[in-house]
Parts: C-alpha cells; sequence; structure tokens
C-alpha cells in the first residue's frame, strides 16, 4: 500500500510505500536560460567585390538582445510586481546572472509596452458598447504633476486611463455623450453633472452612502444620530429583501420594494436641520433619486461599486511604490500592463502567457492576442 501527500501548487509530491519513499524537489538550474546565436551568413559580389551580408530573421532583429520571455519576465517584473529597473537590473546580475544596463530594460518594457497597446486599445474601444460599467477614479504623479487614473469595469475586462482631468470631459470622451449602458459610481460631481448633461443612466453606490449614513448615525448631535439610526435601518430592510428575491414571487417582491423604498424616500426627504443632513438629502430630491435603485429593476446590475474599487487598489499600492511616471511613455505603458494584468485576472487567464503570447505577434509582427472574451 502507498500514502501519498501531495502539495497543493501541484509541483511537489511525496510517495512512501513498504520499499521506497520518493520526493520530487524543485530547484533552480545554475544557469536558467539559454543563449542562441544567429549568424548571417556573407555573400562576395563577384562583379564589384563588395560584401553583402544576409539579413536576420525580422522577429529576432526587432527582439534584439533579449528574447520573447526573457522579454515577458522583465515587463511581469515591472508591472506586477511594481519593481524600480535597478531592482530588476539586481535581480537580474544576481539571481539570473544576466548583466544588463537601465538602458537596455527601459528598451525592453518599451517594447512590452508596444505590444500590449493593440489588445489595450482593443478594450477601451469596446467601452462605449457596455452593458454595465464600474468607473472610478483616483489619483496619479507625473514628474510631480497631479493626475488622474480613471478605472472602468466591466463584466469581462478592465481598463485603466490616465488623464489630466478628474472632469466629467472625461466620461464624454471615452464613453460618449450617448452611451447606452448604465455606469456604477459614486456620487462624486463628475458623474453628476455627466448625468445631467447627457441623460446617461447612473447606478450610485450604496457603500458610499451607508458609509455615510453610518457617519451621522455616529454622530454626537442626538438629532443626526436618529436620523441616521432610522435610514440604517430601512436600508437593512432593503438588502434583506432583496437577497431573498429568489424565495419571493415577482409581484411580492416588486411590492415589499415599492414599500421600502418609499419609506426611505419619505425619511430621507425630512432631515434635521443640519448642513450635514441637507446635504446627503439633497441628492433624493427629484428623478435623480431614481439612480438609487436601477440595480432593483435592471438585471446585471450591481448596488455597489465595490468590484472596480477592488480593481484600482492595483494601481494604489503602485503609486505607493514607484512614486508614479515620467512622461507621457511612462503613463502609457501603465495605463496598458495595468488593464491586461486587470483583465487577465478577471477572466482567470495567465497574465505572464499573455505577455510572452503578446511579445511573440508584436517581433513577428502577427496579429496581437486579444482580451475580448
Amino acid at each position: 500500500m502507498s500514502i501519498g501527500t501531495h502539495d497543493p501548487t501541484g509541483v511537489l509530491t511525496a510517495i512512501e510505500s513498504s520499499d521506497r519513499f520518493l520526493v520530487q524537489q524543485v530547484e533552480l538550474v545554475d544557469k536558467p536560460f539559454v543563449v542562441t546565436e544567429h549568424r548571417a551568413r556573407k555573400y562576395q559580389d563577384p562583379r564589384t567585390g563588395r560584401i553583402v551580408i544576409a539579413p536576420l530573421p525580422a522577429a529576432v532583429k526587432a527582439a534584439g538582445l533579449v528574447g520573447p520571455r526573457l522579454s515577458a519576465l522583465a515587463a511581469y517584473q515591472k508591472g506586477d510586481g511594481h519593481m524600480s529597473y535597478s531592482t530588476i537590473q539586481r535581480f537580474w546580475n544576481e539571481v539570473l546572472g544576466i548583466p544588463i544596463s537601465r538602458g537596455q530594460l527601459v528598451n525592453v518594457v518599451q517594447k512590452a509596452s508596444a505590444a500590449l497597446e493593440t489588445p489595450y486599445d482593443e478594450l477601451r474601444e469596446a467601452l462605449v458598447t457596455q452593458i454595465y460599467l464600474g468607473v472610478d477614479e483616483s489619483g496619479h504623479k507625473d514628474s510631480g504633476e497631479r493626475l488622474w487614473t480613471w478605472c472602468f469595469r466591466a463584466p469581462a475586462f478592465t481598463v485603466f486611463h490616465i488623464d489630466p482631468s478628474r472632469g466629467s470631459d472625461v466620461l464624454k470622451a471615452i464613453l460618449t455623450e450617448t452611451f447606452g449602458g448604465v455606469i456604477g459610481s459614486d456620487y462624486f460631481s463628475a458623474y453628476h453633472k455627466y448625468l445631467s448633461d447627457c441623460g446617461v443612466l447612473i447606478q450610485f453606490c450604496w457603500a458610499h452612502l451607508i458609509r455615510d449614513i453610518r457617519f451621522l448615525a455616529e454622530h454626537t448631535n442626538r438629532s443626526l444620530a436618529l436620523w441616521g439610526h432610522k435610514l440604517l435601518g430601512w436600508v437593512r430592510q432593503l438588502f434583506e429583501t432583496w437577497h431573498r428575491a429568489e424565495q419571493m414571487t415577482a409581484a411580492g417582491f416588486a411590492r415589499s420594494m415599492e414599500r421600502i423604498r418609499r419609506g426611505f424616500l419619505k425619511a430621507v426627504r425630512r432631515p434635521p436641520w443640519r448642513s450635514e443632513a441637507r446635504t446627503l438629502a439633497d441628492r433624493f430630491h427629484g428623478r435623480e433619486a431614481d439612480n438609487y435603485f436601477l440595480f432593483l429593476t435592471t438585471p446585471g446590475i450591481e448596488p455597489t461599486n465595490n468590484q472596480t474599487e477592488q480593481a484600482i487598489r492595483h494601481i494604489v499600492i503602485d503609486r505607493h511604490i514607484t512614486q508614479g511616471t515620467r512622461g507621457k511613455r511612462g503613463q502609457q505603458w501603465c495605463q496598458r500592463v495595468w488593464t491586461v494584468l486587470a483583465t487577465c485576472r478577471q477572466q482567470k487567464r495567465r497574465v505572464f502567457e499573455f505577455f510572452c503570447n503578446a511579445l511573440n505577434a508584436y517581433f513577428r509582427q502577427e496579429a496581437a492576442p486579444s482580451l475580448l472574451a
């Protein structure tokens, strides 16, 4: 009888039997790379005596000294590992045994950026056709200047865009003024203006709203606290009923939600005479209140924008580690690699494999791999 122990990574396995005990051990080889020498044959013109050198394959010439898989490693370290060029340089020299200059590493990463251009542009163009998009923005530093990173999260992919503006003009430029889907966002003024100027549908985030209400419920002012607790009671009813939708008939669910909706709106429109309460209540005057309840009647719409906020965490970490970019090329690299990283993980693809495929296609002048699922 044999007894086996299996490592969850699927790599390490130990097998014990009556006559033997086997251990499979994973180890780095001394030189984890190969050097391929490409020789171009020389010819002599018999008439003129001029020496002619046959051209190297286009893919070899385009890649240069660093092949596609090694280029993909540099892109992975820079994009997903948040590593500086100096750190990558030390890693290659000390671990891989490959001496390389910072300038050469910059060239390698720029080639990777060029290889990701087409997949990035394809996703960005597809944004306007989406039924639902979560949108959020975060600060970005470029040579000391404050820019903004916008995140657009569709059900099957995510796109990042760096822009000097945090205003509604970005939404109009990327999504157009006739966007036909639904946007999930917080109540920031840019989305509010996009809504009023273009008449788009926006599902305002309940997670942000609940945080604002809880702040009031914990306030030292008694009237604010009582009002906040009253609103939280209606919110609790709303989501308890929403989570029980499958256990209810369609008509019963609609009646319950309409009752809760009316109760919440009645309460929120009667705030205490305090500026904090009036600011929150103003969100629910007029037809704009409907933009908090789209998820009740529109399939596929989430009541919160949490998934978009989770997608943007990677770039916040990158900003803290790298301190931003220095110029347009750096911005383009960040937009493209962040988009590929987020989308591959969203689609459960291997990021490194996609980098390899994109670089191989770029060096061979073939069609780039697609991220449109």
